[in-house]
């Protein structure tokens, strides 16, 4: 890092330049490769608090379900998407099941305290032959659970054609075998962090009317919440 500085209350940081291919442009088989290297290098992150911290380093929750759960609140990030919801007829009825869901799974969630960046995509992360060259844009970084990018990835799969036909819950399983026994209520706690990113796309996106992507959202949310606890179209019966 090169300078770290803030302007009109956001905060932003400059590093050296990196090279590399976005991870959203990489091949099924490629991003399987990258994974191992990606995941090292979060798992070495230091933790402290729960939720999105400040500039100050200070998180606001004071434990990880509390985190995960806020997600119905507005925030000046994402202002307004309630309201927008009712406006838009589709309501907050979806959201409340989202949310009824999550709350059921916390009782599996550990008491976790780890640096997640939170946005792995959006090329956000660089790649290179021998593994990640950078990742960047720590703006959605938050301490808690780090299978929770796991999730992200997991989540966000279906929207990358280009990734298939890699397998990424086999690279996940793969990686977390090799570092130590398998999570434990692995599948409730994917299943729980599945919940809470499209709660958080539903909100972002009806916060800027983009309904179309709201109405896939909103699908991705009730299909989750109608699921048992750790059961997911997501999550293959073997992960």
């Amino acid at each position: 890092m090169t300078a770290l500085d803030g302007a009109e209350g956001w905060a932003y940081a400059v590093s050296g330049r990196v090279r590399g291919t976005a991870l959203d442009d990489l091949s099924g088989e490629a991003v399987a490769r990258t994974l191992p290297s990606l995941l090292r290098a979060l798992d070495a992150a230091g933790t402290s608090g729960y939720g999105i911290w400040t500039p100050d380093g200070r998180a606001p929750q004071a434990s990880w379900p509390e985190a995960l759960l806020a997600i119905g609140a507005e925030t000046p990030r994402v202002p307004g998407w309630r309201a927008a919801l009712v406006d838009s007829g589709i309501g907050l009825g979806p959201v409340e099941a989202g949310l009824s869901a999550l709350a059921a799974l916390t009782p599996c969630l550990p008491d976790a305290r780890r640096l997640i960046h939170g946005d792995l995509l959006s090329r956000n992360v660089l790649a290179g032959e021998a593994g990640i060259t950078g990742v960047l844009d720590w703006g959605n970084a938050l301490y808690g659970d780090p299978l929770y990018d796991a999730a992200w990835l997991l989540h966000w799969w279906p929207w990358y054609p280009g990734w298939r036909p890699g397998d990424l819950h086999a690279a996940l399983l793969t990686h977390w075998r090799a570092t130590g026994p398998t999570p434990a209520h692995l599948r409730e706690r994917l299943h729980a962090y599945l919940l809470h990113i499209a709660l958080d796309a539903l909100a972002y996106c009806a916060s800027r009317g983009r309904w179309d992507e709201v109405r896939t959202h909103v699908g991705t949310v009730l299909t989750l919440a109608s699921a048992g606890g750790g059961e997911s179209v997501l999550i293959p019966a073997g992960s």
